[in-house]
């Protein structure tokens, strides 16, 4: 499911959700390398036209990996750690680049990024909300495509 879709699903859980990658610039893309070990990589995110955008640079190690595998896990940035202001957020899914045509025109346009550059539209397959609620619980809200939003409490 696009953004789109996780948006109509989840509405309040991708309006945190955007707030949260919008507070930071750079946040944490992971991703898996030829071996299946795990990479992780900084990366900038983009939610424009309904989708969730993955941008990087031609021939990084991380465009390669998920051109292999396209599944991916993208980590939002912590901050300082004083204040994590809307919880920490994680998005999995799998990641389809985009080659020349409309869509990464469009993108072009809007953001602007260096050339060349990969692009990568992205399909949600779970988006995971965590934060301390009154100092007592750890809440965790999880998503997946066709299911409720989910929350579970621990004191």
């Amino acid at each position: 499911m696009n953004w789109t879709g996780f948006s109509s699903a989840a509405p309040e859980l991708a309006k945190i959700t955007e707030e949260r990658f919008g507070s930071y610039r750079h946040h944490v893309l992971a991703t898996l390398r030829a071996d299946g070990s795990p990479r992780t990589s900084g990366l900038e995110v983009r939610f424009l036209h309904g989708e969730l955008w993955l941008g990087m640079m031609p021939g990084s190690l991380k465009a390669l990996d998920l051109r292999r595998d396209p599944r991916f896990t993208l980590q939002s940035n912590p901050g300082d750690g004083t204040d994590m202001g809307g919880g920490d957020i994680r998005i999995s899914g799998r990641a389809c680049e985009v080659g020349e045509g409309a869509a990464k025109a469009a993108y072009v346009e809007e953001v602007e990024p260096p050339q060349p550059f990969h692009l990568f539209r992205t399909e949600l397959t779970e988006v995971v909300r965590t934060y301390v609620e009154d100092d007592t619980y750890l809440v965790a809200q999880v998503w997946k495509p066709g299911e409720p939003v989910r929350t579970l409490r621990r004191t």
